[in-house]
Parts: C-alpha cells; structure tokens; sequence
C-alpha cells in the first residue's frame, strides 16, 4: 500500500509538471491589437493598433513527397514588391521561406469574392505548358498551403470520425480524381468533384477571422483564430467574379488556353470565450491520436519507471550477494580462490583499443547530452513554443557551438586517462571528426535538394554562417576544453593494471559483443519508442509537435534506463572474464541512436 501511495504520488506530480510545462505560452511575444481604419492613432481610442491584416505565405510540402516547395514554385498569385520578412538560422534549416502575399484585408470589414489574379495558361508555350503541369503534379500529391495570420496558422478545420474537428494548419491547392472515377484526398469533400482523371483547383478561399476585445483595456482587439475553407469556382467572368458555378476543373489531357482566377471572402466573428494566450489551444487540442498519446506515455513512463527498478533491484542484489560471499570466506585459502569479477581485477582498467576514437566519440557525446538537456529545458518553459518559429533549432544549434568547451575536456581527460600522447590528433578529431560527417552527409542531401530546385535547400550564405560558427566558434572553444583537460591529471585508478594481459576465455553466445550490445540497447529504445512516433509523425505529418515536458521526463528516463542497462551488462561480462568493457558500454546505448534512425 506505501508503494502503491508514492506511486501514485509520482504520477500527480509528473501530471502537474506537464501540465504547468504545457500551459505557458511564449515568454516575450507580446501581442498586436488590431482596430478599425480611421481609429488607429486618435487619441482616446486605440493609439497603438493596425487595421491591415497581412496573410503571410509559407512553403508548401506533402506527406506523399518529401520535397517542399515555395509558394512562387506553383505560379500562384504573388508580389515582388515587397521586402520578405527576415527568418533565423532554425527557419532557414527547416525549409521554411516566408512571403508577403496579396491577400490583405481590413479589420471587420466583410469582402465577398474579391479578386486577387488571374492566371493564364496555353499549352502550346512551353513555359506555360511546364506551369500547368507543375501545378497538376502538386495536386496529384496533394501538396498544401501554408499560409500565416498575425504569427498564427490559418487552419482548415473539418469533421472527422466520432463527431470530432480536426484543424489542419494547411490546406490543398487542389484534387484528383482518378481515371477509375475514386476521388483522391480532398477530393471526397464535394459531390460534384466526379469527372474521371479530372483535376480540380481550390481557387477560393473563405476565410474566417475571430477576434477577441480586450476589456478594461484601450488595446483594441486581438485576432484568436484564422479559419479558412478552400472552395472551387469556375469563374464565368475571370474580371467580375461572382463565386458561384461549378467548380474548376482541369481535364488531364487538356490542351489550349485556360484561365483559372483566384479570390477570396473574408469575415470577422467575435469570440468571447478565446482568450490571445491560448489561442493555439484548438489546433493542438485537435492533433490527431492527441489522446492516444496521453495515454499512451503515461503508460510507457510507468513501465519504464518498473523496468528501471527492476534494472536496479537485480544490480543491487547481486553485488550484494557477491559482496557476502566474499565476506563469508574463512581461510586464506579460500580467499585466495577467486572467482567472478573479481579475477579481472587487475585487467579491468587496461586502456581500450583504438582509445583515441573513444575519447573522441565520448567528447562529442557529452556535447550532444548538454545541448539536448538544456534545449529541452528551455522548451519545457515555453520559450521554444511553435509559436517562436525556428526557435527550437536555432537554439540547438547555438547551444552545440557553445559547448565545444566541454567536448575538448572530456575528449582530453579520457585520453589522456588512456595514456594518449597524441594531444594534438586528438582534438582535431574531437573538432571535425564527427560534426565533418554530419556536415559532409548535409551537404551532400543539400546538393541533392538544390537540384530538385526545393525550398529545403539551404542558400550558400546559410551555409557559409554554418561553417563560420563551426570554425570560428566551436573549434576554438573546443581547443581551449582540451587544454585544460591536458593540463589536469589523469583519472586514478583504484588498482594497479598488470603488465600481462589476462586471457580472455571463451565466451557464451550471450556474452559476446554483438548479442549483448543489441539486447542491451532493446530496453533503452522500450521506453522512448512512442515518443519517438510521434515526433517522426510530426515531422513527416508536418504537424506541430508541442509535447515537451513529456519528452524531457522520457528523456531523463531515457538516460537513467541506458545507465542502468549499461552497469548490468557491463557486469555479466566481468563475471565472465571479459575485461574489453569499454567499448561495449559505450556502444550498449549507442546502439539506442542507431535504433532511432
């Protein structure tokens, strides 16, 4: 029952962590007040507000493709007058381009099918004909919109199963319907999509704007929610557009002039209930297996949170058991025949081979925890929301530069620990040994993404930033960790290591390297599976993925399950007389990563 209490305990309190983790909204972003035209800037009204509402447009990506695009890629309605808004360095990573649109509108002024462009295509023009068949290819793989409003997506929000509302932040810039008559993807939204090997454009949008007055204030209002539904017109006059008709529609085989004209409506909806600080709350709320997740790493926390007593309970006993055993012996007879782990004694701190590309591995590991430690740290208070666009990788990759000083140490300490010489080796390797393959394998799939003419593609001067924050931050960084790892004595041991090398005798199938490293890395990877799902679903979805207080207790159990697992393992192949541990401990959680990609 005492058990039962404190466990219980422990999930209230891991509940109202969570809770408070997710329940910030992000520190520092203050929010703008929109009013009418004509009140902005009187005095006794609202001094400080906007009456123009801006639609700022993003990439567009697909679950059927892993290539983004932007928006100018599809021939949509654009202008080259104005400047773009400036991204950061964890934007311009993730593919995003963010550009001003032509849609603008005024606070609570209701516009019904106002025209935006017209888009004229012949297919005897080779660049027109290229157009058209990009625009099909995107519909085919149903390509979506994502489009921005006052730092908040413009969601396309639609029933699902149970009576649910799931609101996407994209939508489709259009469907097809196959030659066999079955309609694809937003296809099956309306009846008179039907015509067989027929795409269908969303020309029309209908967007919805809530807006939530502030009260006891002169601040204006403040917008809570962007909805839009896309709609198909077959405008009958492209210059006066009435929104009414069939839809458009583009026969796969077409050939000659086409003309597809683009407009929107837009109105404004009070909402009284939304407040500006959790005006994310219904698209997050909506995500789907949001429920499923809850229960599903609750569960997985408490699991793991048994696995790991177990993992311990069994360590402790049978040190304890060693340990009596030990302490039972009457003779010095009987003290002299040793058994166990206690034969490797004087082997056990023998230096490993290939030492240098351990310490090298082991200093840019250390590096790598600190970053993830503290980035989910800061996302857990709400400064990394996906509100602060980029911020999440912008960070990470900061912090990775910062830390280049722990990296040299702990490189340095463990070689020289190792009885290394080879000082300067050693630190060029912690410098560009494993940061080089990342960049060379990024640099690689960047080439790839530039001619497949995507948006991920990151520019040259991105990539010249990069490498100036490698070489002109890091790597000095790095070099000043690992003088101060050399100058401070190595890591005593407790017993003196034998000059001859023990034989190792031969091992059981369960105690080689490889069974036990793969068994040892099954446990880590249990309790981080789910979590891991998700967050590939999100990136590939291309869904907000939020849920980092979650994530940072599965991380902290992550690495007290490694640890537990690796101190076990590392045990049972003592007792069997194998004292090359180092490798294997290293790579019993290693192996977790390789599980992860």
């Amino acid at each position: 029952m005492c058990s039962l209490h404190r466990a219980r305990g422990s999930v209230l309190v891991i509940f109202l962590l969570l809770h408070s983790a997710t329940s910030f909204y992000l520190p520092g972003l203050a929010p703008v007040s929109f009013c009418e035209p004509g009140q902005a800037g009187k005095e006794n009204e609202v001094p400080d507000c906007k009456s123009t509402i801006e639609v700022f447009v993003n990439r567009l990506d697909s679950v059927e493709s892993v290539l983004p695009y932007e928006y100018t890629a599809f021939d949509f309605c654009a202008i080259d007058s104005e400047k773009r808004p400036s991204e950061n360095l964890g934007q311009v990573l993730f593919g995003e381009r963010i550009e001003p649109s032509p849609y603008k509108f005024e606070f609570k002024k209701k516009v019904d099918c106002k025209p935006v462009c017209t888009k004229s295509y012949n297919t005897n023009k080779p660049e027109d004909k290229a157009h058209l068949d990009f625009l099909k290819k995107g519909m085919l793989l149903n390509y979506q919109h994502h489009w921005i409003v006052d730092n908040m997506p413009v969601t396309w929000c639609y029933d699902v199963e149970d009576g649910q509302k799931f609101c996407n932040p994209g939508f489709p810039i259009g469907c097809y319907v196959t030659e066999a008559g079955r309609p694809k993807d937003a296809c099956v939204v309306n009846s008179d999509f039907k015509d067989k090997d027929t795409f269908y454009v969303f020309n029309h949008v209908d967007i919805t704007i809530h807006y939530h007055v502030v009260e006891n204030e002169a601040a204006g209002a403040r917008l809570v929610a962007a909805k839009m539904e896309p709609k198909s017109y077959k405008h009958t006059k492209v210059e006066a557009p009435d929104c009414t008709g069939g839809p458009m529609y583009l026969n796969n085989k077409f050939s000659g002039e086409l003309k597809i004209g683009y407009t929107y409506s837009v109105q404004f909806v009070e909402d009284k209930h939304i407040r500006w600080a959790s005006r994310w709350d219904y698209i997050l709320e909506s995500m789907p297996h949001t429920n499923i997740q809850w229960f599903s790493i609750m569960n997985s926390l408490v699991i793991v949170l048994f696995l790991s007593g177990m993992v311990a309970m069994i360590m402790l006993r049978t040190l304890h058991k060693d340990i009596a055993r030990y302490n039972q012996m009457d003779s010095v007879e009987d003290a002299q025949e040793e058994f166990g782990w206690k034969l490797v004694h004087g082997d056990v701190f023998r230096p490993p081979r290939k030492g240098m590309l351990l310490s090298v591995f082991l200093g840019s590991g250390t590096q790598i925890f600190i970053m993830i430690f503290v980035t989910l740290f800061f996302a857990c208070l709400g400064f990394l929301s996906p509100a602060n666009r980029g911020a999440l990788m912008t960070c990470a990759v900061v912090l990775w530069v910062l830390l280049g000083t722990p990296a040299g140490y702990v490189a340095a300490r463990f070689y020289k620990s190792f009885g290394g010489e080879k000082w300067k080796t050693n630190v060029l390797l912690t410098c560009f040994l494993c940061p080089g393959v990342v960049f060379a394998d990024f640099f690689v799939m960047n080439l790839i993404l530039w001619g497949e003419g995507s948006s991920a593609a990151m520019p040259f001067g991105t990539l010249v930033a990069i490498l100036a924050l490698w070489f002109c931050i890091s790597v000095p960084l790095t070099f000043i960790g690992a003088y101060f790892g050399f100058k401070k004595t190595g890591i005593e041991h407790p017993v003196r290591t034998n000059q001859i090398p023990r034989q190792i005798p031969e091992q059981s199938f369960y105690t080689r390297s490889l069974p036990g490293i793969v068994m040892g890395g099954i446990l880590p990877f249990g309790c981080i599976f789910i979590q891991l799902f998700f967050i590939l679903n999100s990136i590939w979805s291309h869904q907000m993925y939020y849920m980092f207080g979650f994530l940072f207790l599965v991380f902290i159990i992550l690495v007290i399950t490694c640890s537990e697992a690796t101190i076990l393992l590392c045990y049972f192949h003592l007792c069997a007389e194998d004292y090359n541990w180092q490798w294997r401990s290293f790579l019993t959680s290693g192996l977790v990563l390789v599980k992860m990609l």
